[in-house]
């Protein structure tokens, strides 16, 4: 019996997805299924070894076997480089583009080209991949109180420098590929804003291959403004969206109802700026209850796409009428 839900008759250009990340406990085409049969759009691929192995043997065999299966099952798909261990076992997302040895950068560089080939060959809609946070060993002498602030700033400074110089061949091979390199902002990373996205963007030139990873619980997290602000904001640069519930200055990956945003408005916003990528639900830490919460995430969603555009919007409200806070929440 399927679980594929009815559609929604609510006309909404949104296409849903929903991260492997956060079914780390299920076999890769046990994952593909459920999420074909509850009725997402697609997939937000994490490259690690309970998946898609980016580095064991055999990968364009394999990659070739899962772009027959996300064909079979209808599936649109992002490729994502977020895994915590996938280059090295003992550092949680290390080696990262600012890492102070080349050969140690230039393995995450060799990463996200491989990103880009599985993308083009899976047809993906863009790669994901984040800065990393500033290694303790460049942060400046500040750290230990023995330095200055000048110091430091300076090694904020040659750590940007070394993010754009290491992504730049990356860049090329995306831009051969036309698949765009989707940088995300992530909390406590060296790139974490907006602000920081722009930074970077103006230091390598604008390249059209260099897009943008929203992530909306991100925005509810730090930016000073509001999710749908920042979805209109991010616009023109806005190639991947990841979604989940968050508290304000609390950076912890939600499900929805859990924290406090109020998704109508994000969705109408996501909509009105013409975003044709996937909205995937980002939970890598509720794989336990992944498929439960794979379940539940989609129809959340509808309901607060259907929130978000009523089929008589043009129609000024009657007094009592209009979104509550409560709106495409769940109780």
């Amino acid at each position: 019996m399927s679980l594929r839900p009815s559609p929604l008759p609510t006309g909404h250009p949104l296409r849903y997805s929903y991260g492997t990340n956060g079914l780390t406990d299920l076999r890769l085409d046990d994952a593909l299924s459920l999420l074909a049969d509850l009725g997402y759009d697609g997939v937000g691929l994490t490259l690690d070894h309970m998946h898609l192995d980016p580095l064991a043997p055999d990968l364009a065999a394999r990659t070739h076997k899962l772009a027959r299966r996300l064909d079979e099952l209808g599936l649109g798909v992002t490729i994502e480089t977020g895994a915590r261990y996938v280059l090295d076992p003992r550092r949680k997302h290390g080696p990262s583009l600012l890492d102070p040895d080349p050969a140690q950068r230039a393995r995450r560089a060799d990463l996200l080209v491989r990103a880009v080939q599985i993308a083009t060959d899976l047809g993906a809609h863009a790669v994901h991949c984040f800065s990393g946070i500033l290694p303790k060993a460049t942060a400046g002498e500040a750290d230990t109180g023995a330095g200055t602030e000048g110091q430091a700033v300076a090694a904020e400074d040659a750590a940007w420098k070394r993010l754009a110089e290491t992504l730049t061949p990356v860049l090329d091979v995306a831009t051969a590929a036309g698949i765009p390199l989707a940088v995300e902002p992530e909390p406590g990373h060296l790139l974490a804003t907006l602000d920081d996205f722009h930074r970077l963007r103006t230091a390598l030139g604008s390249p059209d291959a260099l897009g943008l990873t929203l992530d909306i619980g991100h925005c509810q997290c730090l930016e000073p403004l509001s999710p749908a602000d920042c979805v209109r904001a991010a616009a023109p640069w806005l190639r991947h969206v990841q979604i989940e519930d968050m508290w304000r200055g609390v950076h912890e990956h939600l499900p929805f109802g859990d924290g406090e945003i109020d998704f109508p408005p994000v969705l109408e916003a996501l909509a009105a700026v013409g975003y044709q990528g996937l909205v995937s639900v980002e939970l890598p830490r509720h794989s336990h209850a992944g498929p439960q919460l794979a379940q539940q995430s989609l129809p959340f969603l509808h309901h607060a796409a259907a929130v978000s555009t009523p089929p008589d919007a043009d129609r000024p409200p009657n007094p009592g009428e209009g979104h509550t806070d409560s709106d495409g929440r769940t109780p």
